[in-house]
């Protein structure tokens, strides 16, 4: 018989230290650091894949004679891959031992790259990214396993840590991917990750601690899926930080899916190698990322991600006015990855406050309507790209992020008890 689990809690923001009595339910003490280096590292490398297409973007279209709206399915398949990936794949860490699932995703994501390194053509490379992208949400099975083998004290700065660990491999993923695509093609790009993917499974193996489920997880993958859902209806603190999370990542992405094109044109002229160097400079916001964890651990989430989004609806003033000098796109890349760095670190730590048991089901809902809204961002990037070119991207990350700021208003004007 299904073990039935109730998810009804408080709906009010958490407090901003975790209650004492928590510690006793929780698995681990506290994490070795060169196990949270390898869950840093994992979350980096895995997430990489998901963005490494961006620079090579030309380089398909030119490989497969495709047009810029056509090449462009190429990212957006692979987040929707990923959003799938998380409604299949992240909730099984609340029912699995975590460490055998991490390393069973990671090592399909390899034979994954595989496939897309090898693809002779668009369908075929555009399902490979469809694997990639669903195998690559191992990312968001380690982010809530970290969570839990923290210290209840170091949550925060746990999770941002890992967190940073996932953006800086987004960001150099572009600079890397860029500059081996530039001297060798974008297949050599994809058999250099599946290469790093394999063994990287090796080494998770052997450092991971075992992390079997709570003991109050659901016994069915059912069940599992049940609760999810009923976390998605009565939970209007998780929904709003997801669309939070959502509205900015698809800003985020809108960006970063037509800089390639952008840097191609006047003044500019970059191709594939020069376009990735730009992830370098996103590395300055991703430093934001332990910081915001390490401030929510002591006070409320909500200041830093009101801080966040503010300064991403400046990022797109400063890109959509100077992005046309070098300085302007500059201070408009670490503006933007500041912001959503700090926006999706604050977001969960929030949510992984409201039941410590359901941490990795919490992480799903959050990361699927975060991840259909970066795919959307993707698709709408292109056409505004194919209809305004610049102007038009700069404007609708402008719209996501006030469309973003007025839900966060509207959430700190409610009381506390109804948020």
């Amino acid at each position: 018989m299904t073990k039935s689990v109730s998810v009804r809690r408080p709906l009010s923001d958490p407090a901003p230290s975790a209650n004492p009595s928590q510690a006793h339910h929780e698995q681990f003490s506290g994490l070795r650091r060169s196990q949270l280096i390898a869950m840093a590292v994992a979350t980096g490398v895995s997430a990489a894949n998901v963005h490494l297409c961006q620079p090579l973007l030309a380089q398909m279209a030119h490989g497969f004679s495709l047009s810029v709206r056509q090449v462009s399915a190429i990212p957006t398949v692979t987040l929707i891959g990923y959003a799938i990936g998380l409604g299949l794949f992240v909730p099984l860490g609340d029912l699995l031992e975590r460490r055998r699932l991490v390393v069973l995703l990671v090592a399909l994501t390899a034979a994954s790259l595989v496939v897309a390194a090898l693809s002779p053509s668009l369908l075929l490379l555009t399902l490979a990214s469809l694997m990639v992208g669903a195998f690559a949400s191992v990312v968001q099975v380690v982010v809530p396993f970290a969570a839990t083998a923290a210290a209840p004290a170091e949550r925060g700065r746990a999770v941002g840590f890992v967190t940073g660990g996932m953006l800086f491999g987004i960001l150099l993923a572009r600079t890397v991917s860029g500059l081996i695509g530039g001297a060798f093609g974008w297949r050599v790009v994809y058999g250099v990750a599946a290469f790093a993917m394999g063994a990287l499974a090796l080494t998770l193996r052997e450092l991971l601690p075992v992390s079997h489920p709570h003991p109050t997880a659901p016994v069915s993958y059912r069940a599992l899926m049940a609760s999810v859902l009923e976390l998605a209806l009565t939970m209007p603190m998780l929904r709003e930080a997801a669309i939070l999370g959502g509205l900015v990542f698809a800003a985020l992405m809108a960006f970063w899916s037509t800089l390639v094109f952008f840097v191609a044109m006047p003044p500019y002229h970059y191709g594939a190698q020069a376009a990735g160097m730009f992830g370098l400079v996103g590395v300055v916001g991703a430093l934001a990322a332990p910081a915001a964890g390490h401030f929510s651990d002591r006070s409320n989430p909500r200041v830093t991600i009101g801080l966040a989004l503010a300064a991403g609806l400046l990022s797109f003033a400063v890109l959509g006015f100077a992005g046309q000098h070098l300085a302007g796109l500059i201070a408009g890349i670490v503006l933007l990855d500041f912001a959503a760095q700090v926006n999706h670190v604050s977001n969960q730590t929030r949510i992984y406050e409201l039941m410590p048991e359901a941490r990795s089901r919490l992480n799903t809902v959050y990361m699927v309507i975060y991840f259909c809204c970066g795919a959307l961002g993707a698709f709408l990037a292109a056409n505004a790209w194919s209809e305004w070119r610049w102007n038009g991207v700069c404007g609708l990350g402008a719209a996501l992020m006030l469309a973003a700021l007025v839900i966060f208003a509207r959430g700190a004007a409610r009381p506390a008890a109804s948020r």
